[in-house]
């Protein structure tokens, strides 16, 4: 299997952002061909040290790196993509690897 963790910065106005991700950004992720499974982080997200500079965390499954990588550059892939900065004025950091259980 393999992951896409994308790591929201923490934005302006954290309401809007919540209202806006889970009204069209999710709706509109799930669209993406071979997403398995997709969990978000709840309540504060934080480090050993203390607060992250992050708001969320969001991490979808794929079936392969390839799958992965293949639902990335489908048209819904790319559309949920674009669809970042339309809420995400901070940024988001992105990251995919192939994932096996110990």
């Amino acid at each position: 299997m393999a992951k896409l963790i994308v790591m929201y910065r923490t934005p302006k106005d954290p309401a809007a952002f919540d209202r806006y991700y889970f009204s069209t950004h999710v709706p509109l992720a799930w669209k993406i061909p071979g997403l398995m499974k997709y969990e978000v982080s709840e309540g504060t997200v934080a480090t050993p040290a203390g607060a992250a500079p992050y708001h969320l965390v969001a991490v979808l499954e794929f079936p392969s790196r390839d799958a992965l990588e293949t639902a990335l550059a489908s048209p819904e892939g790319r559309a949920a993509a674009g669809d970042i900065p339309n809420f995400a004025d901070a940024g988001a950091d992105l990251f995919f690897f192939d994932a096996k259980g110990l």
